[in-house]
């Protein structure tokens, strides 16, 4: 199977501007996710797609493989679509997250790993292990079946454990948080692109919702890396400590 790494990345971040360039240990969050993704040995190839000339320009300056893209995409997932038309030659696409920049290549290379079972959506997830997280809204919670497919998706903690106290759940049921990387067979991407927006999706804020609404499957596969996502300048000042 021939697979393609997108790596989405548009300037005009709502709540932090020009993130894909800033620095980070003397390398830009760009490059360094670029960089990440190319050690995996399930991409046949990684390319950035972008909507801005200074993240193109600085791709090509660093080395890396970038195409321009439609400034007018709502989603990462629009935005692959588009870069899909150009690479129309490949089987099935990653969408690698553009502000995660220490994503470790296994995690690549898991989610690849779902089409061998024949999967046409697919995501990874994290068991959750303390109460913070498991009661943040900003850490989307996901519910899996018996095949490891994805049944909903939502930033609520569920399900409830009825009788028990909150800080008890964890001791009582399994939960897992979602980590925001897919892959999707180039047809199907093709596909979910067209629909439009679901009433659980508007709801939830949560894309994938609309794929599940409209009787997509999702496979799950459980990865046991943490994730470091940047979506504010207090996010990478929590990260430059850490790391």
């Amino acid at each position: 199977m021939k697979i393609l790494g997108i790596i989405p990345a548009r300037y005009a971040s709502t709540r932090f501007p020009g993130k894909p360039l800033v620095s980070i240990k003397g390398k830009s969050m760009i490059q360094r996710v670029y960089e990440q993704a190319k050690q995996c040995t399930s991409l046949n190839q990684v390319i950035v797609a972008t909507d801005d000339s200074r993240i193109y320009d600085h791709v090509l300056d660093f080395g890396g493989q970038v195409i321009m893209t439609s400034p007018n995409h709502q989603s990462g997932t629009d935005r692959c679509a588009e870069a899909t038309l150009t690479y129309a030659d490949y089987d099935a696409v990653i969408n690698i997250q553009g502000d995660e920049p220490f994503i470790h290549p296994n995690q690549i290379d898991k989610l690849a790993n779902c089409f061998d079972t024949g999967a046409d959506i697919a995501t990874l997830v994290k068991k959750i292990t303390t109460n913070n997280e498991l009661f943040n809204q900003n850490t989307p919670k996901v519910l899996i079946n018996a095949m490891a497919e994805a049944i909903y998706f939502s930033r609520a903690t569920i399900p409830l454990i009825r009788g028990q106290e909150q800080e008890k759940w964890l001791a009582h049921y399994q939960y897992f948080k979602h980590i925001g990387i897919y892959g999707y067979r180039l047809p199907i991407l093709k596909e979910i692109t067209k629909l439009p927006p679901s009433p659980l999706e508007i709801a939830e804020g949560l894309e994938q919702l609309r794929w599940i609404e409209n009787g997509y499957c999702i496979k799950v596969a459980e990865t046991e890396y943490e994730t470091f996502a940047i979506d504010t300048p207090e996010d990478l000042e929590k990260i430059l400590k850490y790391f």
